[in-house]
C-alpha cells in the first residue's frame, strides 16, 4: 500500500490517465493500467490482484453485454449479404425531386440503415460505397457529397440498436428499452435538421448540388423500390416489434436480430462463406475492441470509487451552487473538447465514471443526459482531428477528395448538430416523450 493518501492518487490517476491518452496509448490500455496501479497502490498487493482478478470477469459475464456482439453481427450480417443495398435506391426514388435530392436520400438512407447496424462507422461505410459515387458522378460539390455521408453515419449511434446506448445503460444501470425509444425522435430531427440544410443551401448556391428533376420514377417504380427493401422492413418489424411489445428483451433482441439477417440472407441466396466469414470476423473484431475499452471502464470506476475523487467532484459541484443547466454546459464543453481527440466509445466509458456522481447529485435524468452524451458522441465523429467517419470515407474516396475537403463539407452539419443539441436541452420532452408515454420511465 502506498503512503499517498488515497484522494491524491486519484488525482494524479486521472493526470496520468490524461497523458497516456494524449501520447496516443489506446484507450483501452490506458485505462487498464491507471485502473490497476492505482488499485495496487490503495488495496495493497493481494487485495488488489482479487479485485483485477474478478472485476473483468464479472463484468464479461454481464447477460446484457451479449447483445452488442448480436446487433454488430446483424448489422455485419445486413451489409455484407446486400440486404442494405436498395436503401439509398429508395430514398432516391422518393427525393430526388428536392434541392439537393441525392445528398437528402443519402442521409434518409443512412437513417433507414441504422435501424439495422448499431455502428456509425458501418453505417458511413455502406452508405459512402453507394451514394459517394452517385452524387459525384452527379456533379454534386465533394465536400457536400462526402460531408454529408460522414455525417449522415452519425445517425447509427441514435437511431436503435445504439452500441453507445447499450454500453451507456449498462454502465449507470438504466433500461436499455427505454434508451432505444429516447433516441428515436433526436435521431429522426437530426435527420430532418440535416435535410432542410441541404436543401437550403442547393437553393442558395445551385452549383453544390445539380438538380436532379430529370430523373423521373413512375409510381410503380416507387412502390417497387419499396418492395425491394423488405429485408430490411422484416428485420426492424421482427426485432423491434417483438422488442417493444414484450416479447423478448432488449438483450435477446439482438440474438433474434442477427438470426433474422442470417436467415433472410440466406433465403434470398446472398449469403455465401465469403460474406458469413467478414461479417463474423469484423463483429469479433469491434467486439474484442469495445469490450477491452469497457473493462478499463470499468476498473476506472473501482479505481474512483476507492479513492473518493468521484465524491469530491459531486460535493464541489454541488457546494459550488451550479444549476442542473450549467452543469450540463459544463459537461457538454468538455464532451466536445474530448471529441476532438478520442473515439466515441473511449470517451463515454472513460468520463462515465467521473459524471455519474455528478449527475447524480444533481438529479440529472440519466435517460436524458444518454441521449443527450449520444448526440455529443455523435459530433465527435466528424469533427477533427479524429472524425473516425471523415476517415471510413477517405478510405472510400481514396485521392478524389482531399480529407481537408471532407472537413470543410462536414462544417454545416456540425452547425445543424449544435442546433439539435440545444433544442435537446431546452426541450427535453423532444427525448423523454416516447419512454414515458409508454410507461418504461
Amino acid at each position: 500500500m502506498s503512503d499517498l493518501d488515497p484522494e491524491l492518487l486519484g488525482g494524479i490517476g486521472i493526470v496520468v490517465l490524461m497523458a497516456m491518452i494524449f501520447l496516443r496509448v489506446p484507450v483501452g490500455v490506458a485505462l487498464g493500467c491507471v485502473s490497476a496501479g492505482g488499485i495496487y497502490l490503495i488495496l495493497g498487493p493481494r487485495a488488489s490482484i482479487g479485485m483485477l482478478s474478478e472485476i473483468p470477469y464479472d463484468f464479461t459475464a454481464h447477460w446484457s453485454l451479449s447483445s452488442i456482439p448480436m446487433f454488430l453481427l446483424m448489422g455485419y450480417f445486413c451489409f455484407h449479404a446486400g440486404l442494405t443495398e436498395g436503401l439509398f435506391r429508395l430514398a432516391r426514388m422518393w427525393l430526388s425531386w428536392l434541392p439537393g435530392g441525392l445528398s437528402i436520400a443519402s442521409i434518409q438512407g443512412a437513417a433507414l440503415f441504422s435501424a439495422v447496424t448499431g455502428s456509425s462507422l458501418a453505417c458511413t461505410a455502406a452508405m459512402g460505397r453507394i451514394a459517394v459515387p452517385e452524387m459525384i458522378k452527379a456533379g454534386y460539390d465533394k465536400g457536400l457529397a462526402t460531408g454529408t455521408v460522414a455525417a449522415a453515419g452519425t445517425i447509427g449511434s441514435m437511431i436503435p440498436p445504439s452500441i453507445l446506448l447499450i454500453l451507456y445503460g449498462i454502465f449507470v444501470e438504466q433500461p436499455i428499452g427505454a434508451l432505444f425509444l429516447a433516441a428515436f425522435l433526436p435521431g429522426v430531427l437530426t435527420g430532418v435538421m440535416y435535410s432542410i440544410m441541404v436543401c437550403v443551401r442547393s437553393i442558395v448556391t445551385p452549383g453544390l448540388a445539380p438538380s436532379t428533376k430529370d430523373e423521373v420514377y413512375s409510381w410503380e417504380d416507387r412502390i417497387l423500390a419499396i418492395k425491394d427493401t423488405w429485408p430490411v422492413g422484416l428485420l426492424v418489424l421482427g426485432v423491434f416489434g417483438g422488442l417493444f411489445s414484450g416479447v423478448f428483451t432488449p438483450t435477446e433482441a439482438g440474438a433474434v436480430g442477427a438470426f433474422l439477417a442470417f436467415l433472410i440472407a440466406c433465403l434470398k441466396r446472398t449469403m455465401n462463406w465469403h460474406a458469413f466469414r467478414e461479417a463474423v470476423t469484423e463483429t469479433l473484431r469491434s467486439t474484442a475492441s469495445i469490450f477491452v475499452i469497457a473493462i478499463g471502464a470499468q476498473l476506472l470506476t473501482r479505481f474512483f470509487a476507492l479513492s473518493g475523487v468521484t465524491d469530491i467532484l459531486a460535493d464541489f459541484i454541488s457546494g459550488a451552487g451550479y444549476s442542473q443547466l450549467q452543469v450540463v454546459l459544463l459537461i457538454s464543453v468538455a464532451l466536445l473538447i474530448l471529441g476532438m481527440l478520442l473515439d466515441p466509445i473511449g470517451i463515454m466509458l472513460l468520463t462515465i465514471p467521473i459524471l455519474l456522481p455528478v449527475l447524480e447529485s444533481q438529479s440529472i435524468n440519466l435517460i436524458w443526459f444518454g441521449v443527450l452524451m449520444a448526440k455529443f458522441l455523435e459530433v465527435g465523429f466528424i469533427t477533427p482531428p479524429v472524425g473516425l467517419n471523415v476517415f471510413v470515407v477517405k478510405g472510400i474516396v481514396g485521392d478524389l477528395v482531399p480529407t481537408h475537403t471532407i472537413f470543410k463539407g462536414i462544417a454545416w452539419f456540425v452547425v445543424m448538430d449544435a442546433i439539435t443539441i440545444a433544442l435537446l436541452i431546452a426541450f427535453p420532452s423532444i427525448i423523454l416523450w416516447l419512454p414515458t408515454t409508454l410507461g418504461l420511465i
